[in-house]
């Protein structure tokens, strides 16, 4: 009897390694049953039920073949154990009814089309140009650094390359990148609304058609604020805005103003080109005693929540943004570049989600 025990344990102990290995091998399905539950407009679908449907009504205004509703139950069954969509079930007297699929917080951010949800920058994180160079990881880490990166061992074009030379593919970047900004942005002011007090003016570095600036810009009228960024970019910039749009590098130097921002900028870039950007952005801003600071926008690998998912999120955002060759830190990896460009302090402030605001100062 001990030995069949013992060896009942060990029996236990590999079929779990195996459900482990499962687990992790089968995460790509996850993904893919959600970029086809935007597809389909499955959260549109329910928010125009009222916030619940049954699977009948989702079939009715979803984008989906009749044929398909046996295998859309399917879906929603791996959608609502994920936790994407909620489901109970009708009945009475103990007997099971039909499923009623609801909307959680996380699917409500994937009604509309609205630049202040997830829709957009969900699709272009989960766009197959984007997907498929790390089918190839294991090859490029095989290669020597820098070049060329994930995406062009992939694509034989980087990922900018090849936004500028196809319009539908650039307009889904653009617009994940606008939805993102302006969904974080939103809260940012709303949580962190007096990193922007006490200063005049403050200039958003690559900060394309300024989304961000204009945020600002509107919850601080005393704020004058600019956008930066190269000279194509600024020339699609929209007018009629309060925002001032300056075309420049900036490798080469960055306009003056009481601050600098940097939204989701820096984990494009390897440590040296980082320490040349605020070394650029040191020579542009005021004191710190007129408010005169850098304000970052970015990931730090560690800082905030302690829960598993939040964690895995960084870290895995981390190894996603190595497919441009981009790094996102940790605080001791963000201190060696801040004190490397000639700043003397930094201050985190970990209150938006994965992200932190990063405010260094002279």
């Amino acid at each position: 009897m001990a030995v069949a025990r013992e060896q009942h344990i060990l029996d236990q102990g590999l079929l779990d390694a195996q459900l482990e290995l499962w687990h992790h091998t089968l995460g790509y399905v996850k993904s893919m049953a959600l970029k086809s539950a935007l597809e389909l407009g499955i959260a549109d679908a329910i928010h125009r039920q009222g916030g619940a449907a049954t699977l009948s009504q989702i079939a009715a205004t979803a984008t989906l073949h009749p044929s398909k509703i046996s295998c859309l139950r399917r879906l929603m069954r791996v959608l609502t154990v994920s936790g994407v969509f909620g489901v109970e079930h009708s009945g009475d007297g103990g007997v099971e009814g039909e499923a009623v699929y609801a909307l959680t917080p996380a699917s409500r951010l994937l009604v509309g089309s609205a630049s202040a949800n997830m829709v957009h920058v969900t699709k272009m994180l989960l766009h197959p140009i984007i997907v498929s160079p790390f089918s190839d990881l294991g090859t490029w880490f095989q290669n020597e650094l820098p070049e060329p990166d994930l995406f062009k061992v992939k694509h034989g074009k980087t990922f900018w390359e090849l936004a500028n030379e196809d319009p539908a593919y650039n307009a889904i970047v653009n617009d994940g990148m606008v939805s993102d900004s302006s969904f974080l942005m939103d809260i940012a002011i709303r949580e962190c609304g007096d990193v922007f007090q006490g200063i005049g003016s403050l200039v958003d570095v690559a900060g394309g058609h300024g989304g961000a600036a204009q945020a600002i810009s509107k919850a601080f009228p005393h704020v004058k604020c600019s956008v930066m960024d190269l000279a194509h970019v600024v020339a699609e910039a929209p007018s009629g805005t309060d925002v001032e749009f300056i075309a420049g590098d900036m490798f080469e130097s960055v306009p003056s103003a009481h601050a600098v921002f940097l939204k989701w900028v820096m984990h494009d870039w390897g440590d040296e080109d980082c320490i040349k950007i605020l070394k650029n952005c040191k020579k542009a801003i005021a004191p710190k005693d007129v408010g005169g600071k850098v304000i970052i926008v970015d990931m730090v690998v560690g800082a905030g929540s302690r829960d598993q998912k939040h964690k895995e999120t960084q870290v895995m955002f981390d190894l996603f943004i190595m497919f441009v060759n981009g790094i996102e830190r940790d605080e001791h990896e963000w201190k060696k570049i801040i004190f490397e460009a000639g700043f003397r302090d930094y201050k985190i402030t970990p209150v938006l989600g994965v992200r932190s605001i990063i405010e260094v100062y002279l």
